[in-house]
């Protein structure tokens, strides 16, 4: 076999391909954008068919639930807990739930050097590593081999990512028969912008502001709210000094050209959803009920499965939750509707940063 995919489009970078490869003839290879793709060595491929199989683009409806979810208004109890989450602490109370029970908790961190991957934690010290947003698409390749391992070992397993990271691991559990003590959490997903525009922007920080110490793309700062979240980009250096800079966040959530291909092309922007459960932003809450709004942030959470519903059921301790009508969520998330649409400068951007390099575009941006 030549290639898992006819077009970029086509594939979400999951890593699904190259976990199920029999003779793992499948290698995830970053392309011009910084996107993973599967290449396939082909001397080594046995042409079995598996990584077409289980890919979420030719998957039998596309690993999503067949049932329309419940929708809920949700908040953590505990304001430090707010304050260290990107909006209502949703994903602080479930992993609790999961520590409780010694289970293991992936989702996406920092590496040492700020690349964007996907980790394990079994403590909440490691866990609060994983519960700020991270705007880059992480690398979830090598973790399928330990969440395999720690449901062979009967753990209770949360998984958290982009819909399209449920999706394939989702059918690489299931082609395992191992999905009984997995819980799948996705998010309400704006896009993943490239790791390559990430990596170019890190060095123009560092060479800004100096060594980088920590960084928080969903700051607490200013108040929660959808204009906000688009200047809540914060890092703090070695010294010690703290600054805002929102150009990535410009390029990414204003600009809208270095999102991933698959992205505009997205199988999971609807109410039909990967995982058991779906946590995002209440945006606009404070439109239909404004004693529901809190400056330090409110969760919308979606249950899709029974599991995903039990799962919630067993939060009352941490988490002040509500039934509301999924009409409210539907209005405001535009990611339960429709993809992402590029403009029609994408593919400039692209062809400009090839030449010129990427200080050249921000500030192209700034001068706007």
């Amino acid at each position: 076999m030549k290639q898992v995919f006819e077009e970029k489009r086509h594939c979400c970078g999951c890593g699904a391909c190259a976990n199920i490869c029999p003779v793992k003839a499948i290698d995830m290879q970053g392309d011009e954008e910084g996107f993973l793709y599967p290449k396939i060595d082909e001397d080594a491929c046995v042409d079995c068919g598996k990584c077409v199989e289980i890919c979420p683009f030719f998957a039998e409806n596309n690993y999503k639930n067949t049932t329309l979810p419940l929708y809920y208004v949700a908040k953590h109890i505990s304001e430090e807990v707010l304050m260290h989450s990107a909006s209502g602490g949703a994903f602080t109370a479930l992993s609790d739930a999961v520590l409780a029970e010694k289970g293991v908790v992936y989702g996406a961190d920092f590496d040492e050097h700020f690349k964007v991957v996907h980790r394990r934690a079994v403590n909440s010290e490691e866990r609060d590593r994983l519960r700020t947003s991270k705007y880059v698409q992480s690398d979830i390749t090598y973790i399928y081999a330990s969440v395999e391992e720690d449901l062979r070992q009967n753990k209770m397993v949360l998984f958290t990512g982009t819909p399209c990271q449920n999706a394939g691991l989702k059918g690489y559990v299931q082609s395992k028969n191992l999905e009984e003590n997995l819980y799948l959490c996705d998010l309400l997903c704006h896009s993943v912008p490239s790791p390559l525009i990430w990596s170019e922007f890190l060095k123009i920080l560092t060479k800004t502001y100096g060594a980088i110490a920590a960084i928080n793309f969903r700051s607490k700062n200013m108040p929660w709210s959808r204009p906000n979240c688009k200047k809540a980009f914060y890092l703090k250096t070695v010294l010690g000094s703290h600054h805002a800079d929102n150009r990535f966040l410009r390029l990414f959530l204003e600009e809208q050209t270095i999102a991933r291909p698959s992205c505009e092309a997205c199988l999971f922007t609807d109410e039909k959803r990967t995982g058991d459960i779906t946590i995002g932003d209440y945006w606009g809450i404070e439109k239909y009920d404004a004693a529901r709004y809190d400056a330090l942030g409110v969760s919308l959470i979606l249950t899709n499965t029974a599991k995903g519903e039990q799962l919630l059921q067993g939060l009352a301790g941490e988490l002040r939750y509500e039934r509301r009508d999924s009409k409210e969520a539907l209005a405001e998330q535009q990611r339960l509707r429709t993809a992402i649409k590029f403009p029609p400068q994408r593919e400039q951007f692209w062809l400009l940063y090839q030449k010129h390099g990427l200080e050249y575009l921000l500030e192209k941006t700034e001068s706007k």
